[in-house]
This record gives structure tokens, sequence and C-alpha cells, in this order.
């Protein structure tokens, strides 16, 4: 059998996916920087948090600066590659909005900087047409491999 298919998704799965690590990428833009803030708002296990917040250091997504010497105390803080993941949050923020929450409630609403409520979605960056699946046409660029699985031989 052959290996899965190379996939710049499964590559951010493989860095983001684990439990907890998109909530606390969520928790320090939302501000709460410090560990004790993103243990209470994440609900994850402390030392959960501190093996996802080492990988996420590590991985260039988060910083770590000291705010306390004694005793040493350390919040987290985006880094641009970091705060380029807001708005693979914001579409799951919709998604969960639109499909596992009852009757209309949503837990966080944003406003954008024009006023009005921001509804994420995704645009083409040439024309700026609204991204509808069947809008799409997929181009495999790894050898060996189709829209629809590796080339049989």
């Amino acid at each position: 059998m052959k290996d899965p298919r190379p996939c710049s998704i499964a590559e951010t799965l493989a860095l983001v996916g684990e439990k907890y690590s998109l909530l606390i990428l969520r928790e320090v833009s939302l501000g709460a920087t410090r560990f004790d803030q993103l243990a209470r708002n994440t609900g994850a296990p402390r030392d959960v948090l501190t093996t996802r917040l080492k990988r996420l250091v590590d991985a260039g997504l988060l910083e770590k600066a000291e705010y306390s010497d004694r005793p040493k105390r350390y919040e987290y803080r985006p880094t641009r590659a970091g705060l380029e993941l807001g708005p693979v949050l914001l579409m799951l923020m919709s998604w969960g909005d639109r499909h596992l929450q009852e009757g209309g409630f949503r837990p966080m609403v944003l406003e954008h900087t024009c006023g009005h409520e921001l509804v994420p979605q995704v645009v083409c960056r040439e024309c700026g047409e609204r991204v509808e699946h069947e809008s799409l046409t997929h181009h495999p660029q790894v050898p060996g491999w189709t829209v629809t699985g590796p080339v049989a031989g």
C-alpha cells in the first residue's frame, strides 16, 4: 500500500489538530496569554496544556515571553504564523454556529471595523467571488496522484 496522499491539510492538522491546540490559539488571539488563563478558558489539563504550548512555541505559532522573574512566569503571544490561522478559527466558529448551536444561539459575535457583524466567507483573491465547492477544480501537483487517489501501477 502506498503512503497516504501528501497534503497540506494533513500536515497542518498534525500540528494544530491535537485536542486543545486550536483552543489555545483562540484564547491567545482573544488576549488570554497566561498559563492559568489558558488552563481555565480551554479546560485543558495542566500537563496537556504544557505539552501543547511547547509544541506551538517550537512550531513558531506562539512565542513565550517572561513576565515575572520570581517566580518565573511566562505569557504566550501569537506570531505572524499563529495570527494567520485566525481565518481558520473564524470559519470553524461560523460552521459551528450554523450546524451545532440550537435556536440560533452563538457564544461569540464578532464585529468588523466597519461596524457590521462579521460573517466570514472564502472569496477568490482575483475576482472577489464567493468560493463554493462547485466552483473549484482540483489539480494534484504530487507525481503519482490523481484527484481520486494514487495512479494505479
